[in-house]
């Protein structure tokens, strides 16, 4: 597989690489991201995001643990109860960042968890003991779903247990097996999907709606448009390509490229969980949600955390509102119609009318009234008053 630093980049890529590089922030410092690519067959979008298992830091664990326990929060049934010495005592490791793929042909003990048959067809010492599935397995990672729509509609069980996984954050998993006790879990894993509606059985949100919602944000990969970069990856998938490139692995195994990668996802993820985001940005998208009366509480936290997340890997320290106008396409589109979402966007980017998202009216506290009289200044000119580049320097003005 063509490392992921390698990869061509091009316009209709590049809001995937950025989403997949946000999840992976994301996932390392502990808030799972969930991400469905959705495109036309064969744009690289299962390419993109198998490769990007390359660039996955290291993560610690407690030595030994197949649920991947971080030693100062454990969660499995055999750690959770042991103090920090008895931790201690056992020690510790660092494995890659968990990357597990979820086939079509998974039965729901391979996914969720089922007897551990080695233990039990153990002649020394035969005992009936649960193995977890996939999903526990991928415990502070990531799990990677192909064909996310055909799915759902051949597997109800397995797209159940998504649900709850995805559902909050963490998700939750019971592992259940006849004669044994239930296990009940706590996962952290970020669910990755990639899909292409247009083929049976159709879009993902017109087969599991719930299970569209759950997605934070869906990216829509779009072909290459231009001779030499569709060139470039006729080269780059040729046979003698790749054989020249298993001659460079030999000599050089550890890509410099995939260790920056690596780098950053740390940096980023700490920068993230101390980034800031003013009030009334939080404002902006709770006006947002009320006046086009979105459904989903889902989608306007996915905003925020994506939001964030942007603005992390623009190496920002606090969040603008081009970073949350950036975010809004990929994390309504799957949750409202069409005209909504256009009527949206373009709301979102206008001048500023008395019409727009920033002056939505609601009634608000006298407190709240207080604190928007404060943060923007007396003598500034209304926005309405204002053309788009006037807007977005003072909008920077402000959060400098």
């Amino acid at each position: 597989m063509i490392p992921f630093s390698m990869l061509e980049r091009y316009e209709g890529n590049e809001a995937l690489f950025q989403t997949v590089m946000m999840s992976i922030v994301s996932s390392y410092a502990g808030e799972p991201l969930h991400l469905h690519a959705e495109g036309l067959r064969g744009t690289g979008k299962t390419t993109i995001m198998r490769a990007a298992r390359g660039i996955l830091p290291t993560i610690t664990r407690i030595k030994g643990c197949i649920y991947n326990c971080d030693p100062l929060d454990p969660h499995c049934p055999k750690h959770r109860d042991l103090s920090a010495s008895e931790i201690e005592a056992i020690g510790t490791e660092d494995i890659q960042m968990p990357f597990l793929e979820i086939s079509h042909s998974a039965k729901v003990g391979t996914v969720a968890g089922s007897i551990d048959l080695a233990r039990l067809t153990d002649i020394s010492k035969p005992e009936a003991h649960l193995l977890p599935g996939l999903i526990p397995q991928a415990h502070r990672g990531i799990i990677f779903i192909d064909e996310i729509n055909r799915l759902a509609d051949t597997s109800p069980e397995i797209t159940d247990i998504l649900l709850d996984v995805m559902g909050n954050k963490p998700g939750h998993l019971q592992i259940e097996e006849a004669g044994l006790p239930a296990v009940d879990i706590q996962v952290r894993v970020s669910v990755w999907a990639a899909s292409n509606p247009d083929e049976d059985p159709g879009p993902l949100e017109e087969i599991r709606r719930q299970l569209s919602d759950r997605f934070d944000l869906v990216c829509y990969m779009g072909r290459p448009d231009s001779v030499d970069i569709v060139a470039n990856i006729l080269e780059e998938n040729s046979y003698s390509y790749r054989v020249r490139n298993v001659h460079k692995k030999e000599k050089r195994p550890l890509k410099s490229n995939e260790q920056g990668y690596k780098r950053d996802v740390i940096k980023w993820a700490e920068n993230y969980q101390c980034l800031y985001m003013p009030d009334f940005l939080r404002s902006y998208i709770a006006r947002l949600y009320l006046k086009h009366n979105l459904e989903s509480i889902r989608a306007i936290e996915a905003i925020q955390q994506a939001a964030l997340l942007h603005a992390v890997l623009q190496g920002r320290e606090k969040v603008l509102i081009s970073d949350v106008n950036q975010v809004i396409p990929m994390a309504l589109k799957h949750r409202v119609d069409g005209d909504t979402l256009v009527r949206l966007i373009n709301e979102a980017e206008s001048k500023g009318s008395r019409d727009s998202i920033l002056s939505f009216k609601n009634r608000q506290s006298d407190r709240s009234r207080d604190q928007d009289e404060d943060y923007f200044q007396h003598n500034a000119r209304p926005l309405k008053d204002m053309h788009r580049g006037e807007l977005v320097n003072t909008e920077k003005a402000l959060t400098l």
